[in-house]
């Protein structure tokens, strides 16, 4: 699988002779059997589902559609910033933003649960068939119940209107197309116990998902090719990250900004069982591919 980081699409093997291409099916036979039946979960963020990144879409499409053809089970968890941004929008609300984070009030959720639930989930759905998959669109409140976010991850107070924390996992409508070969794509919308409905953090959506299916791991794509010591230098990268160091290197400064939820989602997903937590870049082609089924793989592993 060494030679994918030598070409920018998988159909570029046809130029590649009969001896290279055996070397890449050899290297990756051991990982084909290895996570044969296994379960994955991938949230892939909003900030790649933008109609100028549609190259991008496809070959993370075909990633994915790969894994389900070798036997992997794979579950999707998306966000949408950007398209809820348009879609507020074109609906002549602003955007608000709170420490930070997005501020959704009663008249902006409902906007919110259709932009995610229908326009992102679709289209990550027809890439999805395009590359030759089966998808199970699915709303994310049939799946996650949650209540009223009320402190920050530093455990500030904060008032988000209509944003939840997660409580709670049902995994019956994940649970059925996986086992009829299709590849759920879950939005990061939740209810709470009275069937209202709240925008979620995806990436902590993605770490409750793996947990409570018992997945075997958890992939972040990420538009950085992970965590780095340096956020300027790429030659940084931490390749192995022991779940141990977290709390250090936020003290230190290394775990900033929108990585600390999806590193946070990744602790708490290797304590409750979830095997690896793994970040790669999604604007490196086929990255889920070099990072799951070469000897080095190309992003940062989390372990226990």
């Amino acid at each position: 699988m060494w030679i994918l980081t030598k070409v920018n699409d998988l159909k570029e093997l046809s130029h590649i002779d009969p001896g290279t291409k055996a070397e890449v099916l050899l290297e990756a036979l051991p990982y084909i059997q290895k996570f044969r039946d296994a379960l994955f979960v991938v949230k892939y963020g909003g900030s790649f589902l933008d109609e100028n990144n549609l190259e991008i879409q496809r070959r993370v499409a075909m990633d994915i559609v790969f894994l389900a053809s070798v036997g992997i089970r794979v579950a999707l968890v998306h966000g949408g910033g950007k398209a809820i941004t348009r879609a507020l929008a074109g609906g002549g609300i602003e955007t608000r933003f709170v420490n930070g984070l997005r501020y959704t009030d009663e008249s902006s959720i409902n906007i919110v649960a259709q932009t995610l639930n229908e326009k992102v989930n679709q289209q990550i759905c027809d890439t999805i068939e395009e590359a030759g998959g089966i998808s199970a669109p699915t709303p994310g409140e049939r799946v996650f119940a949650c209540e009223k976010l009320t402190e920050d991850s530093k455990g500030n107070p904060v008032d988000l209107g209509f944003v939840g924390s997660i409580t709670s996992v049902s995994p019956f409508e994940v649970k059925v197309p996986l086992s009829e070969g299709r590849i759920p794509v879950i939005s990061c919308i939740a209810s709470d116990n009275e069937g209202h409905l709240f925008n979620t953090n995806a990436d902590v959506a993605a770490a409750h998902l793996a947990s409570s299916l018992g997945a075997r791991r958890l992939v972040y794509l990420c538009d950085v090719p992970g965590l780095l010591r340096n956020p300027e230098d790429s030659g940084t990268l931490i390749s192995t990250l022991s779940v141990e160091d977290i709390d250090n290197l936020k003290q230190g400064g290394v775990i900033v900004s929108g990585m600390v939820p999806k590193v946070d989602g990744a602790a708490h997903a290797i304590r409750e069982g979830v095997k690896r937590v793994h970040f790669v870049d999604a604007n490196q082609p086929h990255s889920i591919l070099l990072e799951i089924f070469t000897d080095r793989g190309i992003g940062t592993e989390i372990v226990l």
